[in-house]
């Protein structure tokens, strides 16, 4: 793949810092990229609304007029597959990368070796959104990108998987979590959730960032924070 890198930060000299550490990355991963880079949220978007094929996004926190939580939230409207890596040099933040399922925070300085680990996890990443569920329903052929996947639960015989759609096939919970990856996460006997598009966590249920609430298991609290923290 060749990945379209876009360096969104008010500071000259950490932007060049940046860009130069993607572009030893590129070389030594034997990755092909086209980087570009930008001074404001607000010129990002600006150039974004004529190119919107950015794979993976650096982006400072603190800037001008628009901070970068604020632009990563505007962003995920319609594009959810892009990789967000946050770079700061506070850690108040953090918090909400839930809310805009950020890949990853750096804290500035940015150390190269920790970089080059997150683009490398990046990479991977986009690499998996290529994956697609095959189902046939109706005589027809369903193609579902397991990126796109949300979560889904059970009823009887019946999985119904909500994507950008709702889908309902007659299959187990279990078959369908062979077919994915780290990124999802078995609650209990009922139900499987996209990790990445997980935005609170309280002891009775799990927020998602559409706004949708599913049931926690007692016990099952410990267990979800953990495979958070160690998905890849």
């Amino acid at each position: 793949m060749k990945y379209k890198i876009a360096i969104c930060d008010d500071s000259d000299a950490d932007r060049e810092y940046v860009l130069n550490m993607v572009n030893r990355w590129a070389a030594g991963a034997g990755q092909v990229v086209h980087t570009d880079t930008f001074t404001s949220a607000e010129n990002f978007l600006f150039h974004y609304a004529e190119e919107s094929d950015y794979d993976i996004l650096l982006l400072d926190i603190e800037m001008g007029d628009m901070d970068g939580v604020t632009m990563a939230k505007q962003l995920r409207k319609n594009n959810d597959i892009v990789q967000i890596v946050f770079i700061t040099g506070y850690s108040d933040y953090i918090s909400e990368g839930y809310e805009v399922a950020a890949l990853h925070y750096l804290m500035k300085p940015v150390k190269e070796e920790k970089l080059c680990s997150v683009l490398d996890r990046a990479a991977e990443k986009l690499q998996k959104n290529e994956t697609v569920l095959n189902f046939e329903i109706g005589g027809e052929m369903l193609r579902l990108p397991i990126y796109q996947i949300r979560y889904a639960d059970v009823f009887g015989n019946y999985v119904t998987i909500h994507a950008l759609s709702d889908t309902t096939v007659k299959m187990t919970l279990g078959e369908l979590e062979k077919q994915l990856d780290e990124r999802f996460y078995r609650v209990g006997r009922s139900a499987i959730i996209n990790l990445t598009q997980i935005s609170r966590i309280t002891k009775s249920e799990i927020k998602l960032v559409d706004g949708t609430a599913i049931p926690l298991p007692r016990g099952a609290y410990d267990g979800i924070n953990r495979a958070i923290i160690n998905m890849r």
